[in-house]
């Protein structure tokens, strides 16, 4: 008999919306090299989907201590490894994207003289968040390969 189990579930949907945050990262990284172009929904949907991805895998930790932290670790601590880099580079990511947003919104209303150099900031900031991003997304795929809910 087939069993939907909800833990497996939001582990996938984290999953792909982790992939999906990573794109969308990537798309401010790219827009706002152009320190003039508006890139509002850019911004605002990258760092919101990247903060609802972050969000569920928060939901999820519980689980995954409880569950299969230990056997992944007794398994292969390589890969267990590999999942509280994952952590760390999640984090970073949904940081520098706050960063990067709070810049961009930043510079919508600073005058001229540091409007600039906000939206250097938020560019440089995305930059940084996409590419945490990707390599969370990365590790997190290594690791739901090797072991899942």
């Amino acid at each position: 008999m087939f069993h939907l189990d909800p833990l497996r579930i939001q582990e996938h949907f984290h999953g792909h919306l982790g992939w999906l945050a990573a794109i969308a990262l990537v798309h401010p990284a790219i827009v706002l090299r152009d320190t003039r172009r508006r890139a509002d929904w850019a911004v605002g949907l990258s760092v919101g989907v990247g903060t609802v991805a972050a969000a569920l895998g928060a939901l999820m930790y519980e689980s995954y201590r409880e569950t299969l932290r230990q056997p992944i670790f007794a398994a292969e601590p390589t890969i267990g490894y590999l999942f509280e880099r994952k952590e760390h580079l999640a984090f970073g990511a949904v940081l520098l994207s706050w960063l990067g947003g709070i810049a961009y919104a930043g510079a919508q209303s600073a005058g001229v003289g540091v409007r600039e150099s906000l939206r250097k900031a938020a560019h440089r900031a995305f930059i940084g968040a996409a590419a945490l991003a990707i390599a969370t997304a990365v590790l997190g795929t290594i690791v739901a390969a090797y072991r899942t809910f």
